[in-house]
Parts: C-alpha cells; sequence; structure tokens
C-alpha cells in the first residue's frame, strides 16, 4: 500500500495493503495502548516528524505524486470544522493550495463554518476519493482568518476558478468576491492517505 505522511515525514508505505487502524485512533495497523501512544508521541516529537512543521509531500512516491497533482487540480474539497457540541460539519471549498503546507479558501460571512473556526481551529480538508474507497486524501491542520486580498485579485485562485466563477451567478471574479468576501488560510501539519 502507499501509506500515509505526517508533517515532516516523506510518505510510509505498509506492505499490508491496507488501513487498519488501531482501537485507539493510532493508524495504519498499530494498536498502541494510552501509555504506548504517549512514549510514541513523545519519540515522534523528540525526532521532529509531528508537529507545526511545513508538510513535506515525497513527489518520487506515486503516493505523493497523486496528493500533488489532485491537491492542485481539484475543484472541491470537504473543510471539516466542529461545532461547539463537538460535531464534526463538513462543508465543501473551493480552495487553492499555494504553498507547501498553505491552503486559502474563502468563505461568505456570518456562516456556521466560520462561527466553529473561531471557536475552535482545528480542521481536516478531505478530497472526494475514486468511489470504490481508494485516492483517499485527507490534511489535518489549523485555520483562520487571514489578509489575503479579495479572490478577484488573487489571480491564481480567479484562475483555477474561472469556469465555476462565470457558470455561477456571480458573472466575474468580482461578484465572487463580494460574495465569498471572508480569506481563510488552513496550515496543513499532517496527512494521511493511500
Amino acid at each position: 500500500m502507499e501509506g500515509s505522511g505526517l508533517a515532516g515525514v516523506k510518505v510510509c508505505r505498509s506492505g499490508r495493503g491496507r488501513v487498519t487502524p488501531g482501537r485507539w485512533g493510532t493508524g495504519f495497523g498499530t494498536r498502541f495502548p494510552p501509555a504506548g501512544r504517549a512514549r510514541l508521541d513523545a519519540r515522534r516529537w523528540a525526532t521532529g516528524i509531528i508537529g507545526n512543521v511545513p508538510l513535506d509531500i515525497d513527489t518520487a512516491t506515486p503516493f505523493g505524486r497523486r496528493v500533488e497533482r489532485r491537491l492542485t487540480d481539484e475543484l472541491i474539497g470537504w473543510l471539516v470544522t466542529v461545532s461547539p457540541s463537538g460535531a464534526p460539519q463538513p462543508s465543501p471549498v473551493w480552495f487553492l493550495w499555494d504553498t507547501a503546507d498553505s491552503f486559502l479558501i474563502y468563505s461568505r460571512p456570518g456562516t456556521p463554518k466560520l462561527r466553529n473556526i473561531e471557536a475552535n481551529e482545528h480542521v481536516a480538508l478531505h478530497l472526494d476519493g475514486d468511489g470504490r474507497g481508494g485516492d483517499v486524501i485527507i490534511l489535518h491542520g489549523t485555520i483562520g482568518r487571514s489578509d489575503d486580498p479579495p479572490a478577484d485579485r488573487v489571480a491564481a485562485y480567479a484562475e483555477k476558478y474561472r469556469e465555476r466563477i462565470a457558470s455561477g451567478s456571480w458573472g466575474d471574479p468580482a461578484g465572487f468576491a463580494a460574495d465569498y468576501s471572508v480569506p481563510l488560510r488552513m496550515t496543513a501539519t499532517r496527512l494521511r492517505g493511500h
């Protein structure tokens, strides 16, 4: 199986051919009890392989090339925020991957998504799979309001969504920017998938 990556780590591989999360959610076929997980996390922190460090997508692997292609070409992702009651709240979003670990997203003002983000900055961005349980890409990280310019002044964003903006009710990028006027910046800290 082409495995997963953690922040700052090249994509890993597992010979098992499937993802089998452990009972405690440590993932990918391992089962560490809580005390063992704490030791594992301490080792990861000591070696620098988890934490808020730039995401390292190894494009020398098939999984890394697929991640790079999909983050560049996909038009819709699912941004998962957490409601005040603790429930996950997925929302379809348009996004621009513009640095190694950073994603630009625009939102309408006054949405539940923004209220959730103000209360809890931890999010996940999922890309749709292939319909058969494969080609899964999930990024975890933090998000907040940013000082990015309006969408119509970000050339790469306006170009990526040019056809969708033109075919929507906005007419042009300026109309879209007026409607989706809140820029958000997600910083990815972890990549999972296969």
